[in-house]
């Protein structure tokens, strides 16, 4: 059978997560491959766990004094990472 309109490759894509509800899965995972970036192997190493609900970055460290140096520097890491993302991933920075 023959389609009379063909889509392209993208907008396949993107009806396929939509139908899938997959949008909120996909953005945590590039906020979290930017966090690591962002945030370098050194403060990686020390993280031992981070997760993104409701625009809330939660981030568990093993270092109080890694933990105290990114408290001063959350403003600047959320602009970061909102500007890698293209939006506004990233409302608040919370960390354990």
């Amino acid at each position: 059978m023959r389609r009379n309109k063909t889509i392209t490759l993208g907008e396949a894509l993107n009806d396929l997560i939509k139908e899938y509800k997959l949008a909120s899965g996909l953005k945590e995972a590039a906020v979290l491959n930017i966090w690591e970036s962002v945030a370098g192997k050194v403060i990686t190493a020390r993280t031992k766990r981070t997760y993104l609900k409701d625009g809330v970055l939660h981030i568990y460290l093993t270092s109080s004094v890694v933990r105290n140096e990114l408290m001063m520097l959350r403003d600047a890491l959320k602009s970061q990472i909102n500007s890698r993302a293209g939006e506004e991933a990233v409302r608040e920075i919370v960390l354990h």
